[in-house]
């Protein structure tokens, strides 16, 4: 018996399958990306600009500090964001979006936008099937 490999995704453009790598790559992202922290992080960095880790958490609110912390790590080790630490005492360190980083926020954007725009309709669609599930 031979065993099925899984279907693979095929590039965008070419319809060939896609690189290996790049679909893992994306497949990280979006797992990422979902995350909740991370989304909220990618908002508060565009909106306001680099920030103190702690003014980060206040921002983002309702993140522990270990969460934020793990959540910056991954973000640092992605290259989404920079990470400085000035060598001040009490210590400071700043986090703000790298370009790629920037760019991520952009292409996030147009979720939120989409979802500005579809708000109404995905609610009474909502609100259909409950009914629907109901009767």
């Amino acid at each position: 018996m031979t065993a099925v490999s899984p279907a693979r995704i095929a590039h965008p453009d070419t319809g060939l399958p896609a690189d290996p790598r790049v679909e893992a790559l994306v497949n990280q992202v979006i797992g990422r990306v979902a995350d909740k922290w991370t989304m909220l992080i990618l908002e508060a960095l565009t909106e306001h600009g680099p920030l103190r880790f702690s003014r980060l958490g206040k921002e983002v609110g309702g993140i522990s500090q270990k969460m934020l912390t793990q959540t910056l790590r991954q973000m640092e080790r992605d290259g989404l964001v920079i990470r400085t630490v000035h060598p001040v005492i009490p210590p400071r360190v700043d986090y703000q979006l790298t370009d790629m980083g920037l760019t991520l926020a952009e292409a996030f954007c147009g979720v939120w936008t989409w979802a500005e725009t579809h708000l109404e309709r995905i609610e009474a669609a909502r609100l259909a099937f409950d009914q629907r599930q109901q009767t």
